[in-house]
């Protein structure tokens, strides 16, 4: 909106405003627009969800510590979600289909994660949807997403080929649309890529939420993802960078890096809030939100198969997790002592900061790792 009025509208009658078609200058003042507003809006919103008495409900099973924490205002990923989408909409070129693709998906998971917490605070307990409705409406949002990029993969320069790590030239495509002129074969062609999307979407998305167990672990390690994926971004929209790169050309996916930078200032806001002890916790609103958003933006920048280092530690977290459910229901045993794995940690002695603290170091590795995978092709 900023850009419109005050680059293209403006700019023939002031020439200073020329500055606003600078992407690096937008992306700075997106982050510092999302950081304002976590830091502003934060009071207000905790003081309203605890008037609204929004607590979060801690299971009996968890480690001791945590007792102490029922109560604390959740749904705080409200504050995330303004804090992403308005600097995104106020400086970002709003003629640019990707970025009402990454907003559409992260309000999609974020409106999923919403009726997760607003179901869990009404029935007082730590079950929300199920398991069926929660994973078919994330299935629905993903499908939508990997549609609308088929639509613009015919419109844009976006394209269905995979760009694999370490490998400059080999390059599957997921989608074969010139088999036949058949409808059905046709769209036949387009279900890997489909399938493959969901993948990425419902996977980022639930791993996230994972995650988010203790106090700023979530949200620190998106800090460090959202950073990792500006970057990327930024690099597979410059033709230079991209060229010496070997990464596609896709100048339109530049104007995510706004889009990034503002998930990188809103997380460093909410961690203002969320530090230990929080003073209140995302609940699924938010880390659904997340999960969903950096999925959209690595499947729009082509770099799905990097996404695993971006959000390592996310990764891991979630793989303890089917580890740890796959090995009970097979052998009747435990692989750890509580899962996700930072609660391994704990229960192993380790103090909540502690643990906090290590995971955004191995965080901070895993996307160092994946940012110096760029030039070893």
């Amino acid at each position: 909106m900023l850009y419109w009025l005050l680059y293209q509208k403006l700019f023939p009658y002031f020439h200073a405003f020329r500055i606003f078609r600078y992407l690096t200058f937008r992306t700075a003042f997106a982050t510092l627009t999302a950081l304002l507003i976590g830091l502003l809006i934060g009071p207000f919103l905790i003081e309203r969800l605890r008037e609204f008495q929004i607590g979060q409900y801690i299971r009996d099973e968890g480690p001791e510590a945590h007792k102490k924490k029922a109560g604390t205002p959740t749904m705080g990923g409200l504050l995330i979600l303004v804090a992403i989408l308005v600097p995104t909409l106020l400086w970002s070129d709003l003629s640019n289909p990707f970025v009402w693709l990454a907003v559409l998906a992260t309000v999609g998971f974020g409106a999923i994660g919403f009726a997760d917490d607003y179901i869990k605070i009404v029935k007082k307990r730590n079950l929300g949807l199920t398991f069926r409705a929660k994973m078919g409406a994330q299935i629905g949002v993903g499908a939508l997403v990997a549609i609308l990029l088929l639509v613009l993969h015919r419109d844009t320069e976006y394209s269905t080929r995979l760009m694999v790590p370490f490998f400059k030239h080999f390059r599957p495509d997921l989608a074969i649309d010139s088999v036949s002129h058949m409808p059905h074969v046709w769209v036949l062609g387009f279900i890997p890529f489909v399938l493959f999307t969901l993948l990425v979407l419902v996977g980022s998305s639930n791993a996230v939420n994972l995650t988010d167990g203790l106090d700023g672990l979530a949200i620190g390690c998106m800090i460090i993802a959202a950073s990792a994926l500006t970057v990327l971004t930024y690099v597979s929209g410059n033709v230079v960078f991209a060229e010496y790169l070997g990464l596609q050309r896709m100048p339109l996916v530049s104007e995510l890096t706004i889009f990034c930078g503002s998930m990188v200032g809103a997380s460093i806001g909410f961690l203002w809030y969320n530090a230990h002890p929080a003073q209140v916790f995302m609940g699924d609103v938010g880390s659904l939100a997340l999960g969903g958003a950096i999925g959209t933006v690595a499947v729009i920048i082509k770099q799905e198969l990097l996404l695993p280092f971006v959000g390592g530690v996310f990764i891991l977290e979630a793989l303890s997790v089917m580890l740890q459910v796959g090995s009970y229901k097979l052998r009747k045993k435990r692989i750890f002592k509580m899962a996700p794995i930072h609660h391994h940690f704990e229960l192993s002695g380790w103090s909540e900061s502690k643990v906090i603290v290590r995971f955004w170091i191995v965080a901070l590795v895993f996307a160092l790792f994946a940012l110096t995978t760029l030039k070893l092709r």
